[in-house]
Formats: C-alpha cells, structure tokens, sequence
C-alpha cells in the first residue's frame, strides 16, 4: 500500500535507480561489496511520509513452527525455514534491508541461505527492498507475471491506481515468475501462490502449512486489498473494471481458504499486534476491504470528492 500524499511530496522523497545502477551495484558486490563510506544505490533511503512508522523497530518472532516474521511495526516481512534453505516474504523499502538480514541473524539463519524471495506487490513500500535483499543472500525474487514487470522496471504499472503519485524504486534483476496456484516446492515447505488482484493487478498472497509435531496451521501472507489511490483516480471509470474485478475475485478467493494465521502486508490492516491468529482472520480482512471499497465506490457515484 502506498499512502496518499501530493505528487511533489513523494517526487522530493523518492529517487530512480535505473537498471545500470543496480547492475553497478550487484557487481560492486561480487568484487567484494561497496566501499566503505559509499552511498548504497540499492538502500538509498525513500522518504516517505509514512516510513518511520512503517520501519519502526520490532525484534524478531516466532509464528509457529518454522515461520518467523523479521519485520517491521509497520511493514511485514516473513521467514520461512524449510529445512533445506530459507524463503523471505516481501523487502520492505529499501532501506530496510539491512535491518531484515541483521534480524534474520538474531534468528541463528544465515541469510546466506535465503534461497527465494516472494514478493506481494509492485510498489516501493514492499517491493523497495527486493534488489538489495536479493543482491546480498544470493536469492531469486519471485512474482506474479504483472507483479514481475513492476518490479523489473521499479515503477508503477499505467493501470495501477496509484499511478499519480509516480516514483520509483530499485529495479530487481533476478525473478522467477509463478502463476496463481502454483506451489514453490524448498526443503519440507510447500508454498502456493494465490494471486489477489485489486490493490495492483499483480499482487500475489502466499499461503503454507507449518507444522510442530501432530500441530498444523494453515499460515497466509496476504498482500495489501487496501483500494487506495491517487485523487484523480476513480474506481467508477470504465478503464477500471478490470480492478474492481479483481477485488471481487481477491474476496472470494480468500473467504474460502483455510487461515488459521494471518499475516497482512501491512500489520494494521488486518487489526492488533504482528499477526492474527483469531478465527475467521482471513474473512475480517477481506471484510474490511469490502467495505472500504463499496464506501468508495457509493462516493464516486454520488459525486463526492
């Protein structure tokens, strides 16, 4: 989710990092990491609005079983241990990779064996990170097909709601496409993508089982359904059909999964502390945004600003 401010406010705070750049970069890397004092392309900081309260500190947890989250207050970031190599859920902004692989490390991982990166959305709030994390463990990002292309060219896509912010963010080189209801098979983990279109046509949840001994749980990182947008935006427009197709599909799809532990994009989304294991957690977040978008929809239609 990108929160809402004027263009000129979030062209001050946001710099392009063109494909060169990152490219410089990932081989500043192999020869043996940037210089010491020099400017990091891949973290430089976004200064958005929001991002201290987005990054705010939290010390790393346990969910259940082998799943972790190495986040923020603000911004939610996964750990999987498979047992045969490690899987990240979402980057954060960039400058928030360092402190994901410092937590990583207070786990007892190696960030060295962060072999994939699954990624919700293209937008520099959880995608922001993704070419430095990706760059410094060694790791593939993987994405839905539109997700990729965001991520790609580190910018929003022409039918992204949020377009008129505009900004950019560091472009990933290393990707892996999945399809809705594919499963990324590591070690004992088995991770299928659920794609849930409507906040970017690409943004892709994850759900997997985890495991301790006979206990099992149903675990879903849900990317944002928030249905925000630049103020030009209308949800009512022809050209945006499409989008309110995709929220509908999104809330069918996640009323009936299984969801004993939610994990939203953005923490508050989906109500109090990191996570929520409450019954019915996938069906609130769904709610919410239901209601949300009918509130914006009744607006638009009635003329409201």
């Amino acid at each position: 989710m990108i929160v809402m401010m004027t263009v000129a406010a979030w062209l001050a705070g946001v710099s392009h990092v063109p494909l060169p750049l990152v490219q410089e970069a990932n081989a500043q890397v192999a020869a043996g990491g940037v210089a010491p004092g020099a400017e990091d392309p891949l973290t430089k900081p976004i200064a958005a609005s929001r991002a201290a309260e987005w990054l705010a500190p939290a010390k790393p947890e346990k969910i259940f079983a082998t799943s972790y989250l190495v986040g923020f207050g603000g911004l939610s970031v996964a750990l999987i241990d498979t047992g045969a190599g490690l899987v990240l859920v979402d980057g954060a902004l960039p400058q928030a990779a360092p402190a994901i692989l410092a937590n990583v490390r207070k786990l007892g991982f190696d960030p060295k064996d962060i072999k994939f990166i699954l990624s919700t959305e293209p937008h520099y709030d959880h995608g922001g990170g993704l070419a430095a994390l990706a760059r410094d463990t060694g790791a593939t990002v993987v994405a839905s097909a539109r997700g990729a292309e965001g991520l790609r060219a580190g910018a929003l896509a022409k039918d992204d709601p949020q377009l008129g912010y505009g900004g950019r963010w560091p472009a990933v080189t290393r990707l892996r496409v999945m399809k809705d209801g594919e499963v990324l098979k590591l070690g004992n983990a088995a991770i299928t993508a659920v794609a849930t279109p409507g906040h970017t046509m690409g943004s892709m949840s994850w759900r997997w089982q985890a495991c301790e001994g006979a206990a099992c749980k149903a675990i879903v990182f849900a990317s944002s359904l928030n249905p925000v947008s630049a103020d030009d935006y209308r949800y009512t427009a022809q050209a945006s059909a499409p989008i309110v197709k995709g929220f509908e599909a999104s809330y069918r799809k996640m009323d009936a999964m299984p969801c004993d532990v939610l994990i939203a994009a953005h923490p508050d989304n989906a109500g109090p502390g990191s996570y929520n294991d409450r019954p019915g957690a996938c069906r609130a977040y769904v709610d919410r945004s239901r209601k949300l978008l009918a509130k914006r929809l009744a607006a638009e239609k009635a003329g409201a600003k």
